[in-house]
């Protein structure tokens, strides 16, 4: 009976409202700033690419991936590039969790240094790296002019992507399911493949899919490190500027469309990976 009376008492919940919510004026005049300004930064200049690529009709694209040039140059920046991206997914998620939940001297310096990709251009990285990997460096490895310097220029370039899209994503993670399943015999592995990498996995996933697209349109670092060097070290990037120094507009932009659908298709295929391991998990 007092169960009954107390449910009587209990005020009802309210429900959500599953109809989607209206845009008011404000919002609707944000959104449309937004878009304008989306438009005149990205969708415009993309479509200005696709246009002049397309004005030539396909022979200029076919021309574009049966030059042994171009296609070297696609197939060094592309293979690169998915390289890194493996290896940044490892070392990266690595790092993060070191920076996270590991307490150690000089912490704050390596949390502070992993950013210096991004702060510093291009062109002084690959000045930087010539000086540690070149000839006349203290390592006397001599990896300059050679496709070993590729992979180190984009590498540099592209580690803090993971990082920064993994590290927070750790700082918000409770230990306490991680301390539960410790407690009831779970070992270190079980509990790294089944609790921390889900909940991980869309942040590496999404650091993967900037960490390639980075990868793949680098020019600067790459300038004096690996000379770029036709069908040995030449990258796509350098391959369309020299197309547009020699006039070839339509070749240079028939590629940079290629790149372009090459980074969409990426970013596609992490997406549903991530999304698949994500399910599983």
């Amino acid at each position: 009976m007092a169960t009954t009376t107390l449910t009587a008492n209990r005020p009802a919940r309210k429900r959500r409202s599953v109809r989607p919510r209206t845009l008011n004026a404000s919002a609707s005049l944000g959104l449309g700033v937004g878009l304008l300004w989306f438009s005149l930064l990205v969708l415009i200049p993309l479509s200005a690419v696709v246009v002049e690529a397309s004005g030539g009709g396909w022979g200029t694209y076919k021309s574009a991936l049966t030059n042994s040039q171009t296609l070297n140059a696609l197939q060094l920046t592309i293979g690169v590039a998915a390289l890194t991206t493996v290896i940044n997914m490892v070392m990266g998620t690595l790092i993060a969790w070191v920076l996270v939940r590991d307490r150690f001297w000089g912490k704050r310096v390596l949390d502070l240094v992993i950013d210096i990709p991004f702060a510093m251009p291009t062109i002084v990285a690959g000045l930087v790296l010539l000086a540690l990997y070149g000839s006349q460096g203290p390592l006397g490895v001599e990896f300059e002019n050679t496709r070993k310097a590729v992979f180190l220029a984009i590498a540099f370039v592209t580690l803090p992507f993971i990082v920064r899209t993994v590290q927070p994503v750790l700082e918000e993670m409770e230990t306490d399911v991680e301390d539960a399943a410790a407690s009831l015999g779970a070992s270190r592995l079980t509990v790294l493949r089944r609790i921390v990498l889900p909940t991980l996995v869309p942040a590496i996933f999404a650091g993967a899919a900037l960490s390639f697209a980075r990868g793949i349109s680098e020019y600067g670092s790459l300038v004096l490190l690996s000379g770029n060097l036709p069908n040995r070290t030449e990258v796509t990037s350098y391959r369309m500027a020299s197309l547009l120094e020699g006039g070839n507009r339509p070749a240079a932009a028939a590629l940079a469309t290629i790149m372009l659908l090459v980074a969409l298709l990426a970013i596609v295929v992490l997406d549903v990976t991530q999304r698949r391991l994500a399910r599983r998990g």
